[in-house]
């Protein structure tokens, strides 16, 4: 996914919600949109370099959004919206080996009480959830950040369109260069990491990507290995 934003760089000063941080860009505090409602806390500690987008839009509550993040010397992208649409360019140009085989793809499609993010057809149908992964240690990704209520339904009702003979995935984009593989983060959200098991048990492929992140793109590059259980935070 290519990006056309004007960049700006800063320093983080603080995050007071969820939803707002202020950076400090050329000496100015400046209020960003922060596009992801996770913890982020092992990402934002004071003064780290961030990358923010600039879009003076008057109906905008703040013309800058914090997209990306320095860590360990490369950049992490945090923006929640993104992982869709770099799974779409990549299902598009054949960079998940699970999904080549599809003819048709549709983006947020219901089935019984869920919005699934894709829905592949021909041959049959498969149903896809994506979620973004930014949290990482020593090399390893991990999802959730902060309790998700939401992501376990999801999982749940795959496992019912699975048991009603439609295929069923879960794909974790890991947002971090560095990261090379993926486990639930149990110590955060224990259930979550069961309904993965269950899933799996039940049918649904549980797989991860890593990216390629940088200024001007973040683009899919490798498959991950995945431990459901194993590994655990500090």
């Amino acid at each position: 996914m290519k990006y056309t934003y004007t960049w700006k760089h800063g320093r983080f000063i603080n995050r007071p919600n969820r939803f707002i941080a202020y950076v400090d860009i050329e000496g100015t505090a400046v209020k960003c949109h922060v596009p992801n409602t996770g913890r982020l806390r092992e990402l934002l500690p004071e003064d780290v370099e961030v990358l923010v987008s600039y879009h003076p839009d008057e109906e905008r509550k703040t013309e800058y959004s914090l997209r990306m993040i320095k860590r360990h010397g490369v950049w992490v992208s945090i923006d929640s919206q993104a992982p869709n649409a770099i799974v779409e360019e990549a299902i598009n140009n054949d960079l998940i080996e699970e999904t080549r085989q599809y003819k048709k793809l549709k983006r947020e499609s219901t089935y019984e009480n869920s919005r699934f993010d894709f829905r592949l057809d021909e041959p049959g149908t498969c149903f896809v959830e994506v979620k973004g992964v930014t949290l990482e240690q020593d090399g390893w990704g991990f999802f959730p950040d902060a309790p998700t209520e939401r992501g376990r339904k999801h999982i749940d009702e795959l496992c019912k369109a699975v048991s009603e003979g439609h295929r069923g995935i879960v794909l974790f984009l890991v947002q971090h260069p560095h990261a090379q593989g993926f486990t639930p983060n149990t110590k955060m959200d224990p259930k979550f990491t069961e309904a993965l098991i269950k899933a799996e048990k039940c049918g649904v492929e549980i797989i991860a990507y890593g990216c390629d992140v940088n200024e001007e793109e973040i683009v899919i590059n490798r498959k991950l290995p995945v431990e459901l259980v194993g590994r655990q935070l500090i």
